[in-house]
Order: structure tokens, then C-alpha cells, then sequence
């Protein structure tokens, strides 16, 4: 018994460990921002080992053994990725080929009053609460995110938008925007 507390109090000493260069260096991915060690169990492996390849070949090279030898081994890799639920399995939205374009209309809101909705802003990647943020700091109304893809501004600021979105979002043409009068809400 005694014999078997000494291994258990050797194992546990504190303090610097023989055999062990210090400071330990870790090394990690650029693509998910993960150590090395680890990148196999990110759903982009395929994207970080070409990281690796490009930035620490000689990292990718001991990866690469190691897997071969694992192979060999006959371990299988579907054992070692998370089948279902938590954090493990991360979902890549893919994104539609949709096309881009941007609608702009007026919808009465009341008898005397109307809002402007605008569609279509996030197929050129904008953010949609900068956005509706701006329109309503640019036309000091009340301005949000309402849908998927829709920022509602109140008030008929409808012809202003013709200018105002190329002059804020370079990548935006005038000709893109549409333009579909008054709509029902």
C-alpha cells in the first residue's frame, strides 16, 4: 500500500517534469483557431489541413504520419467525431443562389401614416441591424429588423433609399434596387 501512495504522490509532484522542454509552445490552426491537435475534430477538417499544409508544413507532415498510422491501426474515424447534439457538430450554412436585389415599398400603416420596408439587403452580406440602425439615425425615424430579411423604417422615405444605400454600400448599384410602390402588410 505504501509502495502504490509513493507512485501516486511521484506522479502528482508538483514542479517542473524531467524530459520536458520548457516554455511549452502551442501551435494553432489559423482556419479554426483551435491547437492543432484538435483540428480533426472540427467540421472543416478538410480546410484546416490545407492551412497546415500551407503555414506549418512540418506539422502537417507528424499529422499526416500519425493518421496513416492510425488507419493502419484500424481506429475508426467516425468514432472519434460527436454523433449528435452539443457544440460538436457545427452547422455550415450554405448559401442559396439567390439573386441580388434589393426591394423597396411603402405599406400604409393607419389612414394617414405608412411604413417603408426593405428586402433583399442581406444577399449582399450586410448586416441588418447596422442597417436598420442607420436608416433610422440617417432619417431620424424609428427603424427594425422585422423578418429574415426585411427592415421596416417608419415614415415614406421610400425615394431617399435610391441614394442612400449605393452612397453607404459601395458594392450596391442603383440599378439593383427595386422598386414595388405601395404594398399591403
Amino acid at each position: 500500500m505504501t509502495n502504490e501512495s509513493t507512485n501516486v504522490a511521484e506522479r502528482l509532484k508538483l514542479g517542473p517534469r524531467e524530459n520536458v522542454t520548457y516554455p511549452i509552445v502551442m501551435k494553432y490552426c489559423g482556419h479554426c483557431t483551435m491547437p492543432i491537435e484538435y483540428c480533426e475534430y472540427y467540421p472543416e477538417y478538410d480546410k484546416c489541413k490545407d492551412w497546415l499544409e500551407r503555414n506549418l508544413p512540418d506539422d502537417f507532415e507528424r499529422l499526416k504520419i500519425e493518421e496513416e498510422q492510425a488507419a493502419a491501426d484500424g481506429t475508426d474515424d467516425d468514432k472519434k467525431r460527436q454523433k449528435r447534439g452539443g457544440k460538436g457538430l457545427l452547422r455550415v450554412k450554405k448559401k442559396e443562389d439567390v439573386p441580388k436585389r434589393i426591394c423597396v415599398s411603402r405599406a400604409a400603416r393607419g389612414k394617414k401614416k405608412s411604413v417603408t420596408v426593405v428586402t433583399g439587403l442581406s444577399t449582399f452580406d450586410i448586416d441588418l441591424k447596422v442597417a436598420a440602425k442607420f436608416f433610422g439615425t440617417k432619417f431620424a425615424c424609428g427603424s427594425s429588423v422585422t423578418g429574415d430579411d426585411e427592415i421596416v423604417i417608419q415614415g415614406d422615405v421610400k425615394d431617399d433609399l435610391f441614394d442612400v444605400i449605393p452612397d453607404k454600400w459601395a458594392e450596391i448599384d442603383e440599378d439593383v434596387i427595386e422598386d414595388l410602390g405601395d404594398q399591403k402588410r
